[in-house]
């Protein structure tokens, strides 16, 4: 996807993005999520969009609310235009889209279920019609053995026939084993990165993928960003919102991103059912999860239960009887 940035998406940039080009940071602090949330909030109550702000008539509206933002502040990150065209053409060599939610490409998964937590900004690479599939989001831990890699790469061969989106966040371990299974098998994934965009589109290992539409790749940080525990636990919800279901391989016993992200769905979100694993070893982590309300997860073994499931839930009832007792 290539097209000029909205005005909208222009001034969202320029009021978020730290816009990382030669530089380790910006040199004026960026919004930060609370900030902006705040900021648009106010905005859509006086009938105004993020682009009116390019104009002076839009920071006399601002300058009478310092709650929000301060006044200075806000002129010096929206005259950071030579940086954001620098950032721009580095993007498009590298084949990097961006979008806004204002923009109608924008995943209204996310504009549903997350309303204004959703992140402003998303940047990606390859299809974004993928975005819109929905599908079973797999998630896990990085460091796993060899037998749940080999598990993992099945559920994504299952989601790949039942022609069901894989969802993961793309990180090394149970994230790229569910998506490289579902790639290999000739299926759809989407990977929700927490860092790295930059070098995830440059890498040969998705290019083909990226180019032949079977794959896309998104984050809502900076492509250039590394890695942040941060933005890995709060990617974790963009994960879940863009799925019908969600599968988790293996998690820590209270630590960890795999466990907060899971916690997080159970107790607070609930977009979507949240199974665990129930072959083999699950270990601590997964059986706290199933008391927390986690569906054991069902021993699908043919495309068409995957995509029943996927679509109107699993009904114990017309489950076959060892599937039934994981539901007793």
């Amino acid at each position: 996807m290539s097209k000029p940035l909205s005005p909208n998406t222009q001034a969202i940039l320029l009021l978020t993005a730290p816009l990382l080009v030669g530089r380790s940071e910006s040199s004026t602090a960026v919004l930060t999520p609370g900030e902006y949330k705040r900021l648009a909030q106010f905005l859509r109550e006086h009938q105004r969009q993020p682009a009116d702000l390019l104009a002076p008539e839009g920071w006399r509206l601002i300058e009478d609310q310092p709650q929000l933002v301060d006044s200075d502040r806000l002129r010096s990150l929206l005259a950071r235009g030579f940086l954001l065209s620098q950032a721009l053409e580095r993007w498009q060599s590298r084949s990097i889209w961006v979008l806004s939610r204002a923009d109608a490409e924008y995943p209204r998964r996310w504009k549903a279920r997350l309303r204004d937590d959703a992140p402003p900004i998303l940047y990606g690479c390859g299809e974004t019609a993928i975005l819109e599939t929905g599908g079973l989001a797999v998630v896990g831990s990085r460091q796993v053995d060899a037998g749940l890699i080999t598990y993992t790469e099945g559920v994504g061969r299952l989601a790949a026939n039942a022609s069901r989106t894989l969802v993961s966040g793309a990180a090394r371990g149970i994230d790229q084993a569910a998506m490289r299974g579902a790639l290999h098998a000739g299926g759809k994934a989407v990977g929700v990165m927490a860092d790295s965009l930059e070098k995830a589109a440059l890498s040969r290992e998705n290019r083909e993928f990226l180019m032949n539409g079977h794959l896309a790749l998104v984050t809502p940080y900076d492509p250039a960003a590394g890695f942040n525990v941060g933005h890995a636990m709060q990617r974790n919800k963009l994960v879940y919102a863009l799925a019908d279901a969600a599968l988790v391989v293996n998690s820590d016993h209270e630590k960890g991103g795999t466990w907060a992200g899971a916690v997080e769905q159970l107790e607070k979100l609930k977009l979507v059912p949240v199974y665990v694993r129930s072959k083999g070893e699950t270990g601590k982590g997964l059986e706290a999860l199933l008391r927390k309300g986690a569906l054991p997860w069902p021993h699908l073994e043919t495309p068409e239960t995957l995509a029943e499931l996927l679509t109107v839930g699993f009904d114990p009832k017309r489950a076959a009887p060892e599937q039934r007792e994981l539901f007793s």
